[in-house]
């Protein structure tokens, strides 16, 4: 998921692009050399990226070190993921207004620091915060990577290559993130997905600071940060009552505060964007029905998508007992598959129309999920991966690609950038809560399975098949059911997501 949402971040943050209007604020003494623009540029994106998928791999061993249950795990990586989709847009806007330097500066800042408080985490909450402030940062820093080098480099081919080689560099971010992750895990320790970013965040500072010059947008715009807040902090408010019904139930007030709560800061969150002179979200966008359709599909698209590296990684390493290391390889059928989809479907859209293309991936995704949710515990990785991996990874790749083009394809150009924002944003969204309610069903099975079996062995007086609970948690039998009926649910999430594309996307010709 990481990578097929690579071409929207592109779009939304492009959105920021300078106009004539724009200016340095202080004449450079010297022009820094290009590559040194782009080398910090790059490093920057890269950071951001890896961090998106890195801590999965290191998800097992996080629990055993600190104890987290499936709810808090599940925290770890909700919280970089909800704010750093409800911080994007606004940092875009704060990059143009403050400056791209000193958002560049600021936003890295607080990743690096917020990276070293996470790695050095003693207790669940200090690490699920320090993931918080991290996707903070990564919000102001990532709209602040592309702007800088399209500020730097002149349009035309100079330019195209810029970016093209900004999103090779998010590609290969994405793709490393488990790799990387698991070897860190493996030969050193969990906090060092996270400690890493420490040495490399403070080499980039001092080199964005030596070379970067600054530059920032005309005056006059504001930003909407309670328009910020407020999504982010209802979304959250609805995730955590979402995981809380496993525990407490529907009807329990532990569950019905924070979900109410959740819906009354969102109506809030409409309220402002309606009132507000530059809303984060202008909801009249929403009255272009390609703008509308795609960005609900996105919503529910992330919801089952999402959760697919989460309980991968999971089943990997808790059933499969696979090494970080090889948990990390294990990942590389998913990446390639989702890079192979995102580069066919421009070419097959110049054949098919984007919606048949994106119905079409989306049914092969389902398909894939519902494959893969037949794991068990005396699974393979040749027999149990690899084909569900292959064919929903390339079903969500192919499938993303012109989503996020019918998304901005109505859009006037001067929106474009925000439409494809929004489109990432709602992703992004959709995931976290997906995550949530697919993490209260999957712990909802491995608890009825670990109690049928241990009732199973006390009445027939045997030692049992591994699926009950021991002293350790739940066994393999009872985990494998439970990440495998998630992964039943999201085949189920990802076909009505199919369903509302043929009945709300507009039809264009190819």
């Amino acid at each position: 998921m990481h990578l097929a949402s690579l071409d929207a971040s592109i779009t939304a943050m492009s959105a920021h692009t300078p106009s004539a209007t724009d200016h340095s604020s202080a004449a450079p003494r010297v022009t820094p050399p290009a590559w040194a623009v782009m080398l910090v540029a790059c490093a920057g994106q890269f950071l951001v990226v890896l961090d998106v998928s890195v801590v999965n791999v290191a998800l097992p061993s996080m629990r055993t070190d600190l104890g987290l249950g499936e709810t808090a795990l599940q925290w770890v990586v909700n919280a970089y993921a909800l704010t750093f989709a409800g911080f994007l847009l606004l940092g875009g806007r704060a990059a143009d207004l403050f400056g791209r330097k000193r958002a560049f500066l600021v936003g890295l800042g607080l990743f690096t620091a917020a990276s070293l408080a996470g790695g050095l985490a003693q207790q669940p909450w200090q690490l699920i915060a320090a993931r918080a402030a991290q996707g903070l940062g990564a919000a102001v820093l990532s709209p602040a990577t592309l702007t800088i080098l399209t500020t730097s480099f002149p349009g035309g081919a100079a330019r195209t290559r810029a970016i093209g080689t900004w999103t090779a560099v998010g590609a290969g971010g994405g793709a490393a993130g488990g790799l990387v992750g698991g070897l860190l895990t493996d030969y050193l320790s969990w906090r060092w997905v996270l400690l890493v970013n420490v040495p490399v965040g403070a080499l980039v500072l001092v080199a964005a600071g030596w070379w970067l010059v600054e530059s920032r947008a005309a005056a006059g715009r504001r930003l909407d940060v309670p328009g910020a807040v407020l999504v982010t902090t209802g979304v959250a408010s609805l995730a955590y009552g979402i995981v809380g019904t496993e525990q407490h139930g529907w009807g329990a007030a532990a569950s019905l505060v924070p979900l109410l709560g959740g819906c009354a800061l969102l109506v809030a969150f409409v309220a402002v964007e309606a009132r507000t002179r530059e809303p984060l979200m202008p909801l009249g966008l929403f009255r272009v029905r390609a703008v509308s359709a795609a960005n609900a599909v996105m919503l529910v698209c992330g919801g089952g998508m999402f959760a697919m590296w989460y309980f991968m990684s999971l089943y990997l390493q808790n059933v499969l007992h696979f090494s970080p290391v090889q948990a990390g390889l294990a990942f590389l059928p998913h990446t390639l598959s989702i890079i192979l989809g995102s580069k066919l479907a421009p070419r097959l859209m110049g054949v098919v129309s984007g919606k048949t293309l994106a119905m079409a991936g989306g049914t092969m995704a389902v398909v894939g999920y519902a494959w893969q949710s037949r794991m068990d515990a005396d699974g393979t990785f040749l027999g149990t991966v690899l084909g569900p991996a292959i064919v929903m990874s390339l079903g969500s790749g192919l499938m993303m690609t012109p989503l996020a083009t019918a998304a901005t394809s109505r859009a006037a150009p001067s929106e474009a950038g925000l439409v494809a924002g929004l489109v990432n944003t709602s992703r992004q969204i959709g995931g976290a809560l997906g995550l949530a309610v697919l993490t209260a069903v999957a712990a909802d099975r491995i608890s009825a399975t670990a109690t049928a079996a241990t009732t199973a062995t006390g009445a027939g007086g045997g030692a049992g098949d591994g699926s009950g609970g021991t002293g350790d948690g739940p066994g393999p039998v009872a985990l494998a059911a439970g990440y495998g009926h998630a992964f039943t649910v999201a085949s189920c999430i990802i076909a009505a997501a199919v369903v509302l594309m043929a009945v709300a996307l507009p039809h264009r010709r190819p």
